[in-house]
């Protein structure tokens, strides 16, 4: 066997001791070879050990617990077996979806989702019926112990995912009480971006002579490009950023910054300057911040200027642009965000604002690239004259959802139908419980609104407006 042929046995799903059914569906999502973190770490998930995860943003961590958890749980079993913690109610409902789609394979599996941000009615009533799986925020578990809606005795599996993001958030005493609601005799897994003492603390009380597994966070210099400019106070960056943002016009961006205050600040001098911009941070109600994202996603606005925490979960395709307002604090962090563009192969740029002050990070980043950083000079004021581009597409809300019986073809066909718009005018769709949201162009907007408000989706007539 040649050393091609013997890694690519390596690191073949099939090579595991997973359950056919899992295996199976592995095969019609078409994933076939493992990426790095899931070699290194699943054979020790499977066989029961304990294990710490380290990887960059798109290193496959999700699928290493998630079919971990999946190959050890007991569907005729109707207990609560495993607990994932996450930092963001948009990890938690990303981690969730994906451990639905890896689970298609098995009957009945019921995975929940416990988020604060949410009405707790029907929460309360799923806890109710009972659930294989939850997958929650810490805050929202501690509400549904202190009331005992949540019984945990059952729990042989505890993931801890970015755990990292939840002790800066706050949540080390949250996390001490859930886990002293599970057995002790449990597998826990744990997932950090960066490991602060705090972390190394936890895993000494809770972990049992774990597996570190640690994937390297670093990128390909061929799909990221790494720009640098050196902006020495908060006036020349925003000068900088404006510059940049009018020379690239980039049709997808995430500025980030260090602060909710500065997050806020920036995206509304972008506003005033007439560029597309949204703000995402800690202050924002629930509603308001899943509507940020909806809309960055589906391309109804072109800059998202955000705090690393509000981003955490954070998964745009063609991201084009990072632009790191600030340095981050954290090297590791700093890679993390360059991350967020150049996936899947595709390019991407990041441009990084430094003062002097940021003297030893920038020594960090030097030995993490491999050269020496030496500020680019910004464009020329000549761009000033050119103007911000409008995004895209619009988001379209619409009363109505799951529970009226819709589905994303229902409302293709309402804006197609007579008189409607071209397919190609319809861009991603979201049907949630009780609303729907569809992003359309730009130029076909009012039109597609007139058709839903004045058209009929299932039968009826539902009220629809602008997001």
């Amino acid at each position: 066997m040649s050393q091609s042929t013997e890694q690519a046995a390596n690191t073949a799903f099939a090579s595991l001791n997973l359950k056919p059914d899992l295996l199976d569906n592995l095969k019609t999502m078409g994933y076939e070879s493992m990426t790095q973190i899931q070699a290194e770490s699943l054979p020790a998930i499977i066989a029961g050990d304990d294990v710490i995860g380290q990887g960059k943003t798109g290193s496959g961590k999700t699928a290493a617990f998630g079919l971990g958890l999946l190959n050890k749980l007991n569907v005729k079993r109707f207990r609560i077996q495993t607990m994932v913690l996450c930092p963001t109610r948009e990890l938690a409902d990303q981690v969730a979806k994906d451990i639905r789609t890896l689970a298609r394979g098995i009957h009945n599996v019921k995975v929940l989702t416990l988020c604060g941000g949410v009405p707790m009615g029907p929460q309360i009533g799923s806890l109710e019926h009972g659930a294989h799986i939850i997958v929650g925020t810490p805050g929202r578990i501690v509400d549904h112990l202190d009331r005992n809606r949540l019984d945990l005795s059952n729990v042989n599996m505890l993931v801890l995912d970015e755990a990292d993001r939840m002790l800066e958030m706050g949540f080390q005493d949250h996390i001490d009480q859930i886990i002293a609601e599970t057995p002790h005799e449990r597998q826990t897994l744990l997932f950090s971006a960066t490991f602060p003492e705090q972390i190394q603390q936890i895993v000494e009380q809770i972990m049992y002579k774990p597996l570190m597994v640690k994937v390297e966070a670093t990128h390909d210099n061929h799909t990221i490009e790494q720009h640098f400019y050196h902006t020495e106070d908060n006036q020349a960056r925003l000068e900088a950023l404006r510059l940049l943002l009018l020379e690239k016009q980039p049709e997808s961006a995430v500025v980030f910054c260090n602060t909710k205050r500065e997050t806020q600040k920036v995206a509304d001098t972008l506003a005033e300057q007439g560029f597309s911009v949204l703000a995402l941070h800690g202050d924002l109600e629930q509603r308001d911040r899943d509507q940020m994202l909806l809309r960055f996603a589906n391309r109804s606005a072109r800059i998202l200027v955000a705090t690393d925490v509000a981003s955490r979960g954070l998964d745009i395709e063609d991201l084009e642009a990072v632009f790191n307002y600030h340095i981050a604090y954290d090297t590791e962090v700093h890679i993390h965000r360059i991350g967020r563009t150049g996936r899947a192969g595709s390019k991407g740029a990041a441009y990084t604002f430094f003062s002097h002050s940021d003297g030893h990070r920038m020594v960090e980043i030097e030995e993490l690239i491999g050269k020496e950083i030496d500020g680019e000079t910004l464009p020329s004021m000549n761009v000033l004259n050119k103007h911000p581009l409008e995004a895209e597409m619009i988001t379209i809300q619409i009363d109505a959802g799951k529970k009226h019986k819709i589905r994303p073809g229902d409302i293709v066909g309402g804006l197609t139908g007579e008189n409607g718009i071209n397919g190609a005018d319809i861009g991603k769709i979201k049907v949630t419980d009780i609303r729907s949201f569809v992003a359309v162009k730009r130029d076909a907007s009012k039109k597609a609104l007139n058709k839903i408000t004045k058209g009929r989706l299932k039968g009826k007539t539902y009220r629809a407006w602008f997001l």
